[in-house]
């Protein structure tokens, strides 16, 4: 791969995580860094392989997953240097989800349903606990359908409850006359970490440094171009997301994100404070089972 070549693979299909991505190619700023870069789009083999399984295969440079990942492939049988080089969002803007007329009033309720997971390593462990620290029991009928599909299915009452981002499918509720109820990891004592956030391989950055810190200069560009221009990036959205999406409001959707992108001075950067809490919370629970230092999972060195 030429050294101006960067691909990214997306976490899910275009969408308002996604904008400064397209905002940059769009407008030319990653070509002003002297760089060619390519956005891969998980619909392409319908989520075949993880976004950060490409990058362990070398398919891609970088791509967007949650924090979990990182500890995911560090501890894996046999481990992979994945590291986290920026993050999309600076708060959590994600929910567990479940329809208003289905009874579940708060997390305990949530024992013995239907729970559509993304299969990620610690996600139904994670979503377990929020149940306990509600007092209920923490026990979940997991179902693992197809990736791309689950919203969908739980729309149409297939499942219970999921995991979605409220800038995007909480937007989609709205619209549909806000029938569901959310539940959010920090109000049920879930320290949450980044999602999503741009990794990498590390063994490469040493050698791709200077591309790599033109990508997340022209990315960060490229999202802060949103509250400038919100109008234009909505615009240039619009195009790319899957037919599905397209009655999403992407002005409200925008609009929702725009305080998460954070400014100049914080786009991408990473609080060890926050991962080291998040880290430090999976182990108490036994939901790792051995210490990570922190500064083996992230960096803000390229920002």
């Amino acid at each position: 791969m030429k050294s101006n070549h960067i691909k990214i693979a997306l976490d899910w299909t275009p969408n308002i995580n996604h904008i400064g991505f397209f905002v940059a190619q769009a407008q030319g700023f990653y070509k002003e860094e002297g760089l060619e870069v390519a956005i891969e789009n998980p619909a392409a083999d319908n989520y075949e392989l993880t976004p950060a399984k490409k990058v362990e295969l070398g398919l891609v440079d970088m791509a967007l997953c949650p924090t979990e990942s990182l500890l995911s492939y560090r501890t894996k049988a046999s481990p992979f240097p994945l590291k986290a080089v920026a993050a999309i969002l600076q708060e959590d803007v994600s929910a567990i989800v479940v329809k208003r007329d289905s009874g579940i009033a708060s997390p305990s309720s949530l024992d013995h349903k239907t729970y559509a997971s993304y299969k990620a390593r610690y996600e139904d462990e994670i979503v377990k606990q929020m149940i306990r620290n509600d007092g209920g029991e923490g026990v979940l009928q997991l179902e693992y359908p197809d990736k791309l599909g689950i919203w969908d299915a739980l729309i149409a009452g297939a499942y219970d409850a999921t995991w979605v981002f409220l800038n995007w499918e909480g937007v989609q509720v709205q619209e549909m006359g806000d029938d569901f109820t959310y539940f959010k990891m920090a109000d049920y004592k879930v320290p949450y970490s980044y999602s999503p956030v741009i990794v990498a391989d590390e063994n490469k950055i040493a050698a791709r440094k200077e591309a790599y810190q033109a990508f997340l200069k022209a990315t960060a560009r490229g999202y802060l171009y949103c509250k400038e221009q919100p109008e234009e990036a909505v615009a240039i959205l619009a195009s790319l997301v899957p037919e599905k999406d397209k009655e999403i409001d992407l002005k409200k959707a925008l609009q929702m994100s725009l305080k998460a992108f954070g400014t100049g001075d914080s786009w991408g950067k990473m609080d060890q404070g926050v991962i080291s809490t998040f880290l430090k919370w999976l182990y108490d629970k036994g939901l790792e089972t051995k210490p990570i230092d922190v500064n083996t999972i992230f960096t803000n060195e390229l920002l």
